[in-house]
């Protein structure tokens, strides 16, 4: 993280987001669920966009985050988030950092 545009309270704050964003990311795609099942069928895409980067940005199998894409069944995507949840199902390995 550069700190040359930002204070030591932004750094730490900049810093606590990212730490935390893998269980803000699980909670985003819970949520999603909740919404999937209550919007209407016009919202509902914008959803499963949403829902599919959440998925692949988690490193969510890919093979998985197609069969979801496939059905567009928020019971589906239920059991993926009752899977992550329960520490279940397993995740891509994340990409490696070149320099």
């Amino acid at each position: 993280m550069s700190d040359r545009n930002y204070t030591a309270y932004q750094q730490k704050v900049i810093q606590r987001y990212y730490d935390n964003r893998e269980q803000m990311d699980e909670q985003r795609l819970a949520e999603l669920v909740t919404n999937l099942y209550l919007a209407p069928p016009k919202k509902q895409a914008k959803l499963w966009e949403s829902a599919e980067e959440l998925m692949t940005r988690m490193l969510i199998p890919a093979t998985r985050i197609a069969h979801v894409m496939k059905t567009k069944d928020a019971a589906v995507l239920a059991k993926v988030v009752e899977e992550i949840q329960k520490g279940v199902l397993k995740r891509d390995a994340p990409p490696k950092k070149t320099s």
